[in-house]
């Protein structure tokens, strides 16, 4: 049973990974000056734009090699929080067919969130940190 939460853990942190390493670049490459200039006319500092940007683009990695993974995916709840609460929820959970709904962003919430409070799993940096040392014995070989 053990094994089957550790290999689910792994998928969900490597699509999440892979997912906001995607928007991040999206950000980026579609010129980061227009993504500053749309927080600013929803009422979000313009530098906030950059901050997002780069915990999406930096933390989408880490979270695929499983480096610091409950630490990135806090930061990724909270982006995904703000989201839906300042952009998403307005539009409903499906949308309104301008603009896409929650239920994405809701989503990666939950995954995020999952992986903040159980942390990595199987092939990540943070279980080869997180390894105790084997126990010696203190008998004599005789």
């Amino acid at each position: 049973m053990e094994n089957r939460i550790e290999v689910g853990t792994l998928i969900l942190r490597v699509v999440l990974g892979i997912s906001f390493f995607i928007h991040g670049l999206s950000k980026f490459q579609g010129g980061i000056e227009n993504t500053v200039g749309w927080f600013d006319s929803i009422g979000i500092p313009g530098f906030v734009a950059y901050a997002v940007a780069t915990i999406e683009l930096v933390g989408g990695i880490l979270l695929v090699i499983g480096l610091g993974t409950k630490i990135v995916s806090a930061l990724l709840s909270l982006i995904m929080v703000g989201a839906i609460v300042k952009v998403k929820f307005a539009v409903g959970f499906l949308g309104n067919g301008q603009m896409a709904g929650y239920e994405l962003d809701l989503a990666f919430l939950a995954m995020a969130i999952f992986l903040a409070i159980n942390g990595s799993s199987l092939l990540s940096i943070d279980q080869i940190f997180s390894r105790k040392p084997e126990k010696t014995s203190n008998k004599a070989a005789a």
